[in-house]
């Protein structure tokens, strides 16, 4: 067992740490606080390849593995310009297309995906259902043309405005026992009967959040992710991945806090000694040093199993690694307010903003309720306590 990045990975982080250094929080902030978007930011790192180091090699991507694209969504936020989108487009769709596409599918998004050029979302969630798919009223029915008719309603759906399709969860009717069963369908945001509309939020952030009304939209056959008659291990092979993202998303944000909680406190003298030196500060600091360190670890093992093809494993591994990482953000960032006092509050320090983001990590991509759902079931062999189909059920 190795605990030590190979050279490859070690320089790939410096590499994505020096382009977010030199773009900034300032200019990360910028963008969120004027409605704006890390355009720039996105198709810099989708040119250098950062963005599509999980992508086969065969369709132009770096051929690496979800660890890889882990290691650039926690650098990227450890020096204050997180890009949300990373969680979804090549996390969860590039993987799906990539493990389940067909050949067509393969060749015409796969290459976009390497080089960022394509952005995509993902849609499960519903009003009603939240992500149960045994309870999802978004469905779908065979046109007389043999394409598909999509009709629905999702919420909290991340980056549409951003997006060129967005890839929905829905359900088709099974010819063989008339009972609806989960399928993927990636719908044009451009297409007839898609609409998206912005759910107001009270976080800073350059990443927004819509509903999606889909009234008949038509779509062509091969809008069908893979076969038709996919299991459901396809419908969620993205969702380890997302999570593994996820932990590692918080893990960079827990990062950036600690870094800027420490230097104030190196910085910041008080009856002629910094502030750091008392252990009323420097404690808690050490606590969520170590915290964090763990939470890496198990982000890191989850990616690894991964990569290994070993999905239960991995499922146990990302669900564990997003509780911990969720948990040590939210404490860190408190951590790093307090150390700053009232200037942790102030515009000028931008930790502030940090607070909802940083606590929405224990709701999505799954809440922490449900990780401990899985954790229960599955780790303990606990009696089940929730009803069927919902994400936590697959471990991905």
């Amino acid at each position: 067992m190795n605990f030590v990045e190979p050279d490859e990975r070690i320089a790939l982080r410096k590499a994505v740490a020096d382009l977010g250094r030199s773009f900034g929080p300032e200019y990360y902030l910028e963008r969120a606080r004027s409605g704006g978007h890390t355009t720039e930011l996105w198709n810099e790192a989708g040119r250098l390849g950062y963005l599509g180091v999980a992508v086969p090699e065969e369709y132009g991507g770096g051929g690496g593995g979800i660890g890889d694209l882990a290691a650039v969504c926690e650098e990227f936020c450890a020096v204050g310009t997180p890009l949300l989108l990373m969680l979804v487009s090549p996390a969860i769709c590039a993987t799906v297309i990539a493990r389940y596409g067909t050949t067509e599918q393969k060749q015409s998004w796969l290459p976009r995906f390497a080089t960022g050029e394509v952005r995509m979302s993902f849609a499960i969630t519903e009003p009603e259902a939240g992500s149960n798919s045994h309870l999802l009223t978004t469905t779908a029915r065979r046109a007389d043309d043999g394409g598909w008719v999509l009709t629905g309603r999702k919420v909290f759906i991340s980056g549409v405005d951003e997006a060129d399709a967005v890839m929905v969860v829905g359900r088709t009717e099974d010819a063989k026992t008339g009972r609806l069963r989960p399928a993927l369908f990636i719908v044009p945001t451009d297409a007839p009967g898609f609409e998206y509309r912005r759910i107001e939020m009270d976080l800073v952030s350059a990443d927004r959040q819509f509903g999606l009304f889909l009234d008949e939209v038509p779509l062509s056959a091969d809008a069908l992710v893979g076969a038709e008659d996919a299991d459901l291990g396809a419908m969620f092979a993205g969702l380890n991945p997302e999570r593994i993202l996820g932990a590692a998303f918080s893990v960079g944000l827990a990062r950036y806090a600690l870094g800027k909680a420490v230097a104030y406190a190196q910085q910041r003298s008080v009856w002629g000694v910094p502030i750091g030196a008392h252990q009323g500060l420097a404690h808690p600091l050490a606590q969520v040093k170590i915290e964090l360190e763990l939470a890496r670890l198990m982000t890191q093992k989850a990616a690894a199993l991964y990569d290994s093809g070993d999905d239960f494993g991995a499922g146990e591994a990302a669900n564990m690694a997003k509780y911990a990482a969720a948990e040590v953000a939210i404490r860190a960032v408190d951590q790093a307010v307090q150390v700053h006092g009232g200037n942790g509050l102030a515009s000028e320090y931008g930790l502030g903003v940090l607070l909802g983001s940083v606590r929405a990590s224990r709701i999505a991509p799954v809440s922490r309720e449900m990780v401990l759902n899985f954790v229960a079931q599955h780790s303990l062999g606990l009696p089940k306590s929730y009803g069927p189909g919902s994400t936590a059920d697959h471990g991905r």
